[in-house]
């Protein structure tokens, strides 16, 4: 498992939908054709939905991971060795929309940095069972085109497999983690 990478639960890997998926390739593959499905969703959604809402939030991981994982769009039930208590992630992802639009809408940092800040934030109470960062990715990718700017770069490097720019993200959202967001701000605009 690369580092980084949420173990799953004996109880969530029986939730595969696909059952010939046989190797960790296949569902590579099978989760990436799931997640273009869900993009595509997604950003003819975002025209007709507020982005910053928990119906919304949740909609997109079960678009994103809906051909793949029965548990797709609920929030884990489990604890992981990463993230908050799971009693805890309805409230956080409440406070971390409404925390959202007041900065956007007070506009109190550069677009960048409210957008690093939503994405970590995201990423730390890791609310699915599975896919939070790949899902915190779009996901900020799409505020960011609501609010007229380019999507993050994110490195241009492969950020599911073990290698040089996930290390990179990794190392940035432990920064993060310690209140130092600049390696987060470097790397969202990076190209690689």
């Amino acid at each position: 498992m690369p580092a980084g990478a949420t173990p799953l639960d004996p109880d969530e890997s029986v939730g595969l939908l696909p059952g010939h998926i046989a190797t960790r390739e296949q569902l590579d593959e099978w989760e990436a054709e799931n997640i273009l499905a869900g993009e595509r969703w997604a950003r003819g959604a975002t025209r007709r939905r507020d982005l910053l809402d928990d119906a919304f939030l949740r909609e997109l991981h079960r678009r994103m991971f809906d051909a793949t994982w029965k548990w797709a769009g609920a929030y884990r039930a489990t604890e992981k060795n990463i993230g908050i208590a799971q009693a805890r992630i309805a409230e956080e992802v409440r406070k971390l929309v409404q925390d959202t639009k007041a900065q956007l809408a007070g506009r109190v940092a550069p677009l960048d940095e409210i957008a690093a800040r939503f994405h970590h934030r995201l990423v730390w109470i890791h609310p699915f069972p599975n896919g939070n960062g790949r899902h915190a990715r779009l996901l900020t990718d799409l505020i960011l085109a609501a609010n007229g700017a380019e999507p993050f770069t994110w490195g241009r490097g492969d950020l599911e497999h073990p290698g040089e720019a996930r290390e990179r993200y990794l190392a940035a959202l432990r920064s993060a983690d310690a209140r130092d967001l600049s390696p987060l701000l470097a790397f969202v605009r990076s190209g690689g």
